[in-house]
């Protein structure tokens, strides 16, 4: 535990002040209807929603998992998220205009666009409360859990304390300013959080008692930890932590903020973009940042606590009070924190709390959107005045914050959650990525994947059959299969049902390709059927963009892999392999301004 200085509280305090004070100062403009509410009227710029993508990411919780990957698996344990920058990109070169054109309040609403009946109504309800309340509590949890543990190791403080502390004025400025103030403070809280995690990795990097780079790069429980890419002897850490999530996991799986074909939060801000560029703007600077940047202070103090803390044991002799329920290697970020100087120290937890409210304020607002639009004024007051639909919605933003507290209180560690999502959404990515693409998709295809793969994940964790397939040594299968288990079986299960059930009706394909105009051969059958009718659904000259599209992305997924990969190796004085990695991350982004030259959407 630390004691914090008059300078410390003071610079905690200020922030406090100027994040309540936009919230109260949005509130009136924010409560006059629920677009505001929801989507500041669709007004906003590329580069103020990119920001907000990169804060709303910049988690408490994310320092804490990216330190328990590393010190688990070491640097390269860390492409079961990078792997998602796939996803990221397909986002800004293929969906981002889409979903702009669809003009919908959120992206759940897109199922009564796409599809149509009573399955259409159902998916968009259930939906609704699945991802809105079910999915942003568990992730909410997770981002709490990580404000217990540091409040707990810098602070002292019970976990209660933590929670009400934290919750408290985040429930406020989110209720009183609703899209716009957590756009705008945003804006604030990634630069003090970047700050933060910067000023905190170059002073504890520095600490006696660690040496320096050159040390760290040489301490024996370190030097396993340092490589990018996993050991290639390896057979399970290569199939697990790198061709697993760059093979399957970054499209088959659902998780929020890398949603396949853009969705959540991030598909939240691409549709309160002014037009589709600043969507596509907005998506792309977020990507650069949140993995080519963002990543290195967080490896760094990582890395840095294995010469500190070698282990689980040293930690818990240093923080006798720590609970033995809430004892994991995430603890070991906020460990660090505790080295920190006067002032560093109050700038650091002003970044930690701005990390939390933050993502918190964001699955706040997103969710309580999906419960306004998709569920309240769906199923229970289709006639609801806006006055009305603000109210519910500043209500259910009180409510999810209180349920997502209450399950912090049970969890042990964020990496528990981070495999259990993972799991739980294995196999349905593919349908957001062809929904677009392909006429034959429809509501049942969505329906029985989302039910499949909940199921299966849920026998494979909680019943005996998990055990007896993937269990180490005794099971039929190696573990590292469990994922691509799942997968593979939801994937089979949906295209049966799709072709098992009727294709949605000529009006609403042709009525979703009038507006969207999505193009590709998966539409073929709908365009020959309309002429046939005499209907005119295609209304743009354009070429099919998708292939440049494609393109565009395998080449701003080397730039960017290029940029983080380079920033490690210049950290790590391998100049060889980081003068490399900076010319083919400049060839790239060459390459990459050539070909979106080829994509008709650029930003002005």
């Amino acid at each position: 535990m630390v004691s914090l200085s008059t300078l410390d509280y003071i610079l905690i305090i200020t922030f406090f002040t100027i994040t309540l004070s936009i919230g109260v100062y949005v509130s009136k403009k924010a409560g006059k209807n629920s677009s505001e509410f929801f989507l500041s009227g669709k007004t906003m710029p590329w580069w103020l929603l990119g920001v907000s993508m990169v804060a709303t990411t910049f988690s408490t919780d994310t320092p804490n998992l990216v330190t328990d990957i590393v010190r688990t698996n070491g640097v390269s344990g860390n492409w079961v998220w990078w792997a998602f920058l796939i996803t990221g990109l397909l986002t800004v070169f293929v969906y981002a205009k889409l979903w702009r054109k669809s003009n919908v309040n959120t992206d759940i609403e897109f199922y009564e666009f796409r599809y149509g009946g009573k399955p259409a109504r159902f998916l968009r309800k259930f939906r609704a409360i699945y991802l809105g309340v079910i999915f942003n509590v568990i992730t909410m949890s997770a981002v709490t859990l990580a404000a217990i543990k540091i409040g707990g190791i810098m602070l002292g403080l019970e976990p209660w304390q933590t929670v009400i502390s934290a919750g408290l004025i985040t429930v406020i400025f989110s209720a009183l300013g609703g899209f716009k103030g957590v756009v705008y403070t945003d804006f604030i809280l990634f630069f003090l959080a970047m700050g933060g995690a910067i000023g905190a990795a170059y002073y504890l990097v520095n600490l006696p008692e660690v040496g320096g780079i050159e040390a760290i790069l040489v301490n024996e429980n370190v030097v396993d930890k340092l490589s990018i890419l996993p050991d290639f002897s390896n057979t399970n850490a290569l199939i697990t932590l790198f061709i697993i999530p760059l093979a399957v996991q970054w499209w088959s799986s659902w998780y929020p903020g890398s949603e396949p074909g853009g969705g959540g939060y991030i598909a939240q801000r691409m549709l309160a973009a002014k037009d589709e560029n600043h969507a596509i703007g907005a998506t792309f600077f977020f990507n650069i940042m949140h993995y080519a940047l963002r990543p290195w202070p967080w490896i760094l103090v990582a890395l840095a606590s294995l010469v500190v803390f070698p282990d689980l044991a040293s930690i818990q002799e240093a923080f006798p009070n720590i609970a033995d329920d809430k004892l994991g290697h995430d603890l070991a970020y906020s460990a660090m924190l505790t080295k920190l100087p006067s002032g560093l120290l109050g700038l650091v937890l002003a970044s930690l709390i701005a990390a939390y409210m933050s993502t918190i304020s964001t699955q706040l607002n997103w969710g309580s959107s999906y419960i306004v639009y998709d569920f309240y004024k769906q199923q229970i007051n289709p006639k609801a005045s806006e006055k009305r639909l603000v109210a519910v919605g500043r209500i259910s933003t009180v409510v999810l914050m209180v349920f997502s507290a209450v399950l912090a209180l049970l969890l042990q560690n964020a990496l528990q959650l981070f495999d259990l999502l993972l799991v739980f959404g294995a196999g349905t990515g593919l349908i957001f990525i062809l929904r677009w693409f392909w006429w034959r998709i429809n509501a049942w295809s969505e329906i029985t994947a989302m039910f499949a793969s909940g199921i299966i994940s849920i026998l494979l964790k909680l019943t005996p059959l998990g055990t007896y397939l993937f269990a180490p040594e005794t099971g039929v299968f190696e573990d590292y299969w469990e994922y691509p288990f799942v997968v593979l079986v939801t994937t089979v299960i949906w295209l049966l049902a799709t072709y098992m059930t009727q294709p949605e009706s000529k009006e609403v394909l042709q009525s979703f390709y009038k507006k969207i105009q999505p193009g590709g051969p998966g539409w073929k059958k709908v365009v020959r059927e309309a002429e046939a009718e005499n209907i005119q659904i295609i209304t743009t000259d354009e070429s099919w963009s998708v292939p440049s599209g494609i393109l565009a992305m395998l080449l701003g997924c080397v730039l960017i892999y290029s940029c983080m990969f380079a920033t490690g190796y210049w950290i790590y004085g391998d100049y060889t392999y980081a003068i490399a990695l900076t010319i083919v991350a400049l060839v790239a982004g060459l390459l990459l301004k050539q070909t979106w030259k080829r994509i008709k959407t650029t930003i002005l």
